[in-house]
């Protein structure tokens, strides 16, 4: 019997990650594509999932694209877009809405407990948005925060003022590079090395305040496209995982497997 395959989507404000998992967990295939319409999937030819799980962050209009790649590609492959539970995957959900908290984060803290089991963790991403998530040992998610992010911050101040430039990230980190101090001589430096010491302030504040409110010691994790920089300016420890989506979505995608293989075997 061939080993099922899963086709797993992380779809971000910033771009789509996918990847084409085993049911044991080893990845086969990955990448990424844009949100632009010209930007398409790079999915291997003579391989057929057995179905398809989703997070999506991104809006109902690139759910219904994903929707139709899948279609285009797989017709009739069974599909499931995530959303947060108040319990999954060993996760118990703490919001008074378990709904309302995004798919993304949800997925990245059932594959931080999966990655680190026993531990208690924060968990740092870096994406369009910053996010925290704080989740003891036991599963239990006690809440979290959510920030602009570095590339979100600069664009922001490139908006809403007449004399900063608005900088996109390659040029951001070129000005990084280029400035031998944090108080920067030139202005785009100033603009990139600020908002990202604002990045780097929220996350050693959230450390500081989570291990005086636990007592204890606790794992930082970061992820996400901004996690090089804010790793750099960082003076607490940390672990990277760029893939906590991806890796929750595959637990889940196996769980529905063995939860159909024990409905479908005989007493």
């Amino acid at each position: 019997m061939n080993e099922a395959l899963f086709l797993l989507i992380d779809a971000g404000n910033s771009r789509i990650k996918w990847s084409i998992t085993t049911s044991a967990g080893e990845t086969r295939h990955d990448g990424a594509f844009e949100h632009d319409s010209q930007s398409l999937p790079a999915w291997p030819d003579n391989v057929t999932p057995a179905s398809a799980w989703v997070s999506n962050v991104a809006g109902s209009g690139v759910g219904e694209r994903i929707a139709g790649l899948i279609h285009e590609r797989w017709p009739g492959l069974p599909s499931t877009f995530v959303h947060a539970r108040p319990q999954q995957s060993g996760v118990t959900n703490s919001y008074s809405e378990p709904a309302s908290l995004g798919s993304d984060r949800w997925c990245g803290m059932i594959g931080a407990h999966a990655a680190y089991p026993g531990e208690n963790l924060l968990i740092a991403t870096f994406g369009t948005a910053t996010t925290l998530e704080a989740l003891l040992a036991d599963g239990t998610f006690t809440g979290g925060l959510i920030a602009p992010g570095w590339q979100l911050m600069m664009q922001s101040l490139g908006s809403h003022t007449a004399q900063l430039p608005t900088l996109l990230p390659d040029t951001a980190r070129d000005a990084l590079a280029s400035s031998k101090s944090v108080f920067a001589t030139d202005t785009r430096a100033a603009l990139s090395t600020g908002c990202l010491l604002a990045q780097a302030g929220l996350i050693e504040r959230a450390w500081h305040d989570l291990r005086a409110q636990w007592r204890g010691e606790f794992r930082l994790i970061l992820g996400g496209g901004a996690a090089s920089e804010v790793a750099g300016a960082l003076k607490v420890p940390h672990t990277r995982h760029d893939s906590l989506v991806l890796a929750g979505l595959a637990l889940i995608a196996r769980e529905s497997l063995s939860l159909t293989v024990e409905t479908r075997s005989p007493d």
